[in-house]
């Protein structure tokens, strides 16, 4: 799903650079131009965000677990 329309960045953009390593929605305006022009996705990225790197830990805490 597009997030981004303004620089067609989709969902999955944003949790291939939390996966990378991006942790803060400056680090996905640095990376991909994300909300850098009418910041009408900015939330929405921001949740994604956000849910990718929840996701990301909730993995590693379990491998930690095993």
């Amino acid at each position: 799903m597009y997030v981004c329309v303004c620089n067609k960045i989709t969902d999955g953009q944003i949790r291939e650079a939390c996966d990378d390593g991006a942790r803060s929605i400056e680090c996905l305006q640095n990376r991909l131009n994300v909300a850098t022009r009418c910041g009408r996705c900015l939330d929405c990225a921001q949740r994604l965000l956000d849910d990718a790197c929840a996701q990301q830990y909730g993995e590693q805490h379990q491998r930690a677990a095993a």
